[in-house]
């Protein structure tokens, strides 16, 4: 699955749902890849001191192999020159001001040279719901939330229960199909938002034929499945799948071996609601298998669903 493009990851959302502190999470624990975010103003995002190794008037240098970019020329210029850095970042990171259409600037992940991964949006627990009423900003934050491929509900803790409950609803009737992190104080796994290998290394050996549970963390919401098999699978029935998958599973990814076209590989992709499944190199002399990874909220799996691929 290797590609020249970078993936490209746009964070919207409503002023105070917490994109800061979402940044500010994913440059800490950025687990060895090197990211490029890129802001509005340095001064908003408020980076650890200790992660800074240099700074100049446009660029943070961060001691993890991260880096930070203002908004000088605007997004295209800006991603111009990161795609020409050597070697180039693994993932690029956009944060939308409070009141951007993160879908439209989403558009700049298919230019030539990117990719784009998924738009996030932030809502805050507490008010995305009166803030979407807001007759002065309510189009904002509906638009928002009608062009995530996933949103963060971010300061669960904030609100009951009953209330947390009845937000999801809303979101449900107001973006049917969507997938949803919840969240405190923007404390989101980056396995769920980055490709960081994110769903897990790829299955070596593609023995089994069905999606098991592969990973469980008893202090965790999240199970990781995968699936392996070293015969062709039939590529509408695998679409049929990817298609009614529940809205527990957040992320997934992986290499088809597809009946219709045995030659070459086929690469799968899903990030919250959006998927794709494309044409990728031949295998040349590697021997055809097909290996998925998803991850989602635990126990959303049904594996019967998976047998019939």
């Amino acid at each position: 699955m290797n590609s020249n493009r970078i993936p490209l990851t746009v964070i919207g959302g409503y002023l105070g749902a917490g994109k800061t502190t979402l940044l500010n999470h994913i440059l800490r624990h950025s687990q060895g890849q090197r990211l490029a975010v890129i802001v509005n103003d340095f001064g908003s995002i408020n980076i650890d001191a200790d992660l800074i190794e240099n700074q100049d008037e446009e660029v943070i240098s961060l001691a993890n192999g991260c880096i930070c970019c203002t908004l000088v020329d605007g997004f295209a210029a800006t991603l111009s020159n990161l795609r020409e850095l050597s070697p180039p970042p693994d993932h690029i990171v956009i944060e939308a001001s409070g009141v951007a259409d993160p879908y439209n600037l989403g558009q700049y992940g298919h230019h030539p040279g990117f990719r784009l991964e998924s738009v996030v949006v932030l809502a805050d627990a507490e008010l995305v719901r009166q803030k979407a009423r807001d007759k002065y900003v309510g189009d904002t934050v509906v638009r928002q939330l009608q062009g995530a491929d996933l949103i963060v509900l971010n300061k669960i803790d904030l609100v009951t229960d009953d209330t947390l409950q009845s937000v999801v609803t809303w979101l449900h009737e107001l973006v049917p199909g969507v997938r949803i992190i919840k969240a405190r104080q923007g404390q989101v796994e980056l396995r769920l938002l980055l490709d960081q290998n994110g769903i897990g290394e790829m299955p070596a050996n593609p023995q089994r034929s069905i999606l098991d549970p592969e990973e469980h963390h008893h202090d965790t919401q999240y199970d990781t499945w995968s699936f392996t098999s070293d015969q062709p699978i039939d590529g509408e029935a695998f679409r049929a799948m990817a298609e009614s998958l529940p809205e527990g599973i957040i992320r997934a990814k992986g290499i088809l071996y597809l009946q219709k076209d045995p030659e070459q590989r086929h690469i799968f992709q899903l990030v919250g609601k959006r998927w794709s499944l494309k044409p990728g190199e031949a295998w040349d002399d590697e021997k055809p298998a097909s290996k998925v990874v998803m991850i989602g909220l635990s126990d959303s799996m049904d594996n019967e669903q998976f047998k019939r691929i």
